[in-house]
């Protein structure tokens, strides 16, 4: 089955407002739907989530986005959505416990501008206690924004993202990861470009050898970095730090 993936123009027009772009741009996101792929602007399951779940993510990435278009100067795009952060957050790289201000260093404030709400239903019996308690945290999430941070950045300098913007999991499990398809890669490609057309040309870091490959193969300039994952958290603070020198 292949993905349905709307029409997205190559560009907006200059006329409309900021705010006007940004919930166009959510729409489209909305639009998406792929094979064992959930779309957290489009999608609900009531085993994980609460009623108004959509309704949140739709408002924290509105939230998020309008706090750093226009002001924003450099864009990371990794790989995918995970289904500790983005999946129930909304946000690329960015997990529940930053929203609910249970993260040692991240605060809804530093994201959202104010305090978040979370998605995650706290009496599903099919989260762990600590997740129950404080919803869901990614780690990956926490390196990056980290790493944002200790290199000098403010909340709003830095833009992420992930060049296919939705989670793709293995058959029958939503709370598992996979990597997307080739296919999936260059469908999440077509966002990354509306994204760009909202922010205007910024510098463009790639988390990952996937992010990395589809943006150069579409003749982006790219620094990339190493992912985090699998043992790269230094590496990956060490080459940001230095690449923004």
């Amino acid at each position: 089955m292949k993905p349905m993936i709307p029409m997205i123009p190559q560009k907006v027009m200059s006329k409309r407002s900021p705010a006007m772009d940004i919930s166009r741009f959510l729409n489209h996101l909305a639009q998406y739907s792929g094979e064992n792929t959930f779309n957290p602007w489009a999608d609900h399951d009531e085993n994980y989530e609460i009623e108004k779940a959509l309704a949140i993510r739709r408002a924290n990435l509105k939230d998020y986005l309008t706090l750093r278009i226009g002001g924003a100067r450099i864009l990371l795009v990794a790989e995918a959505c995970g289904y500790q952060g983005g999946h129930f957050s909304g946000i690329a790289m960015t997990c529940e416990r930053m929203l609910l201000d249970f993260h040692p260093a991240v605060t809804s404030a530093m994201v959202l501008g104010h305090r978040g709400n979370r998605t995650s239903r706290k009496d599903s019996p099919l989260l762990k206690p600590i997740q129950q308690e404080k919803g869901f945290n990614e780690p990956t999430d926490s390196v990056v924004w980290k790493a944002c941070l200790e290199a000098g950045l403010s909340p709003r300098d830095f833009l992420l993202w992930n060049i296919f913007p939705f989670h793709p999991y293995k058959k029958g499990n939503l709370l598992t990861n996979r990597t997307p398809s080739e296919e999936e890669l260059a469908a999440g490609l077509a966002y990354t470009r509306e994204l760009l057309s909202l922010t205007g040309p910024l510098p463009l870091f790639a988390i990952g050898k996937k992010s990395e490959n589809t943006l150069t193969a579409a003749g982006f300039t790219v620094t990339g970095l190493r992912h985090p994952a699998n043992g790269g958290a230094n590496i990956f603070r060490s080459q940001l730090k230095e690449a923004l020198a």
